[in-house]
């Protein structure tokens, strides 16, 4: 017997990659890229504008000045050169015209109305450095260089990226076919009536079937063979005559005198093992066998008959359970997420399914996971206990976990997410999604793992910042403030970042419940937000976020959208520190030296900010 982790590297060197085909960018979610892809132009192609306001001559400064053009998203218009003493009109996206070297937005200015010579004439309120508010010529992506690499997994994101350089097909790694052969003298199709004695319904055919058309590969249903070695060399014979590149065998791979399997691969090609150190799953046979001409190789694996042994895959989670003293065991158990995982914190929770044999399929039936158990002289492994696991698929069991549920993307970028441990020193993250939709199973998670992911690239300007709870609750204000009193007051987190939640529609209720349960608000942190927000879309203005201080806790609204979350974070970051520093109550953190502003206060400025936006209309959902 070897050790799981040698029988999977025995199959990753064995296996080789697959042809490349081309396939239409509509067709290439899923694929696996087959060479890298490369900008063949800079994004963006010209100098443009990060607001709508004004393109200067920095050295100008503040004072009145003539407009002269207006430079426009989309217009192909040949704009006029700037020169020193006027300006031009610019929105976002549009082309500096030459001559500019600078934007001021539109907040930081005023327009003079009494103008005898006809002429528009603006008046600027403040002082810009050259660069500023531009997007410079290959700012976002230069020209040649790699935009995505050769291996990569092409999802949406991904998708968006070859559209963005103009791809409109990708060469990727072809998908592999699949065979599968069930093998029993015991077995009968799935639709037969009236079992005869010692006969059973074939079960790991369709499993198996199922789970490779859930990878969109190409199946081949071979059936049911029986236990006769001429009948199995016939299957086999045609079988690997085919165009197939994997072949799945069920059953007869054990100790028995009519197990084949083992003998007619050996005969065909290699066996690279027979028994894994595992259970369930011991008796799993590994092979490559020459195809047609001998110029093609099929991988084969032969899986024992016992059907719950045909599911083993991999990833994590937590939970108490009993252990075996001789090999490691995948244990079925249903994941759930609570607020309160039997420490005080929020976290995954797993429950066995019950009896545990091979042959009880039914002990599949309610599992997401199957626990990982090291071979251990332990015999209980005490309740608390934190294990590896596997998850098998996006079935949650929420009975008694109302307040959060399981969020699918985090699974499958992160299969069981776990609460990391801090030291004294390190900030403490907490994020909350606010979903409906979420919330019932309806939909993923996507502002959580976009969340993660920003904290974890942020954590060392914000201190070393880890995320050590997350969850998931609807819109509902009294579920909201129980997350983050509990968050506050028992857990002593640090930060908390809700997302969602901040709209115009009826269930959109998270400022309510924030404001309800915070002592301080914090609005310059929402102006911030604002700000920023407002430099990609007009409506976001339509956002009510709230932030504010419970304790030593500071909680921020965050936008639901997931790249508004980076966006709005990224404006924070260079003053969140300080900011949570100082809400623990440390004297030594001074405020930065403040470099005064052209308008009155920051009150005005707010002003401007929705003034200006006002005249601009619809709805968002970002918010």
């Amino acid at each position: 017997m070897i050790p799981v982790e040698e029988a999977l590297q025995t199959v990753l060197r064995v296996a080789n990659r697959l042809d490349t085909v081309a396939v239409s960018l509509s067709d290439a979610l899923g694929h696996v890229l087959a060479e890298d892809v490369l900008a063949l132009e800079p994004l963006p192609p010209f100098p443009a504008s990060i607001k709508d306001g004004y393109a200067v001559v920095a050295s100008d400064g503040p004072g009145e000045y003539p407009v002269i053009l207006e430079s426009r998203a989309g217009s192909d218009a040949t704009p006029l050169k700037v020169t020193p003493g006027t300006v031009a009109y610019v929105t976002t996206g549009g082309p500096i015209p030459d001559g500019a070297d600078a934007v001021v937005q539109v907040e930081d200015t005023e327009e003079v109305t009494a103008n005898p010579d006809g002429l528009k004439r603006v008046k600027i309120l403040t002082r810009v450095t050259q660069g500023h508010d531009i997007r410079n010529v290959g700012s976002d992506i230069e020209k040649d260089s790699t935009v995505l690499k050769a291996g990569e997994l092409i999802d949406c994101a991904e998708i968006g990226l070859l559209a963005t350089v103009g791809l409109t097909s990708v060469k990727v790694y072809r998908r592999p076919s699949i065979a599968v052969l069930s093998t029993g003298d015991e077995l009968v199709e799935a639709d037969t009536k009236n079992l005869k004695w010692g006969q059973i319904r074939d079960s790991n055919r369709p499993m198996l079937l199922a789970a490779a058309t859930q990878q969109k590969c190409k199946t081949v249903d071979l059936g049911i063979c029986r236990d006769e070695e001429e009948s199995l060399y016939n299957v086999f014979d045609k079988a690997f005559s085919s165009n197939i590149d994997i072949l799945i065998t069920s059953g007869g791979v054990s100790m028995g005198d009519k197990d084949f399997v083992k003998p007619c691969l050996a005969k065909r090609g290699t066996i690279y093992f027979e028994k894994v150190v595992m259970k369930p799953g011991k008796p799993l046979t590994f092979a490559e066998i020459k195809g047609k001409e001998g110029s093609k190789k099929i991988l084969t694996f032969g899986l024992p008959g016992n059907p719950v042994s045909c599911m083993v895959v991999h990833a994590r989670i937590a939970h108490p359970i009993k252990g075996d003293p001789f090999r490691p065991e995948y244990h079925r158990a249903v994941l759930k997420w609570a607020l309160n995982d039997g420490t005080g914190r929020p976290g995954y929770v797993a429950e066995s399914t019950g009896k545990q044999a091979s042959s009880r399929l039914l002990s599949m039936k309610s599992a997401n996971a199957l626990l990982n158990l090291e071979a251990t002289n332990q015999i209980i492994l005490p309740a608390g206990t934190s294990v590896p696991a596997i998850l098998l698929s996006d079935k949650v069991d929420t009975q008694n976990h109302s307040e959060s549920t399981i969020d699918s993307s985090i699974r499958q970028s992160e299969p069981g997410f776990t609460p990391k441990s801090t030291t004294s020193s390190e900030v403490k993250v907490a994020i909350l999604t606010v979903s409906d939709t979420v919330s019932s199973g309806a939909g993923p998670d996507r502002s959580g793992p976009r969340a993660l992911s920003v904290i974890s690239s942020l954590s060392e300007k914000l201190g070393g910042a880890q995320v050590v709870a997350k969850a998931v609750v609807p819109d509902e204000v009294e579920k909201i403030k129980d997350a983050l009193k509990n968050w506050s007051d028992v857990d002593r987190i640090d930060l908390i970042l809700t997302l969602g939640g901040t709209g115009f529609t009826p269930r959109d209720v998270t400022p309510e419940a924030t404001k309800a349960v915070i002592e301080k608000e914090t609005p310059g942190l929402v102006y911030v937000m604002l700000q920023e927000s407002l430099k990609v879309t007009p409506f976001a203005m339509l956002s009510r976020a709230a932030a504010g201080i419970r304790g030593s806790t500071l909680i921020i609204n965050m936008p639901g959208n997931p790249n508004a979350v980076a966006e709005c974070m990224e404006a924070l970051v260079p003053a969140l520190k300080h900011a949570l520093k100082q809400i623990k109550g440390d004297k030594r953190e001074k405020h930065p030296r403040h470099v005064p502003h052209a308008l009155a206060s920051a009150t005005d400025e707010w002003e401007r900010s929705y003034k200006a936006a006002s005249a601009k209309s619809g709805c968002s959902c970002s918010h």
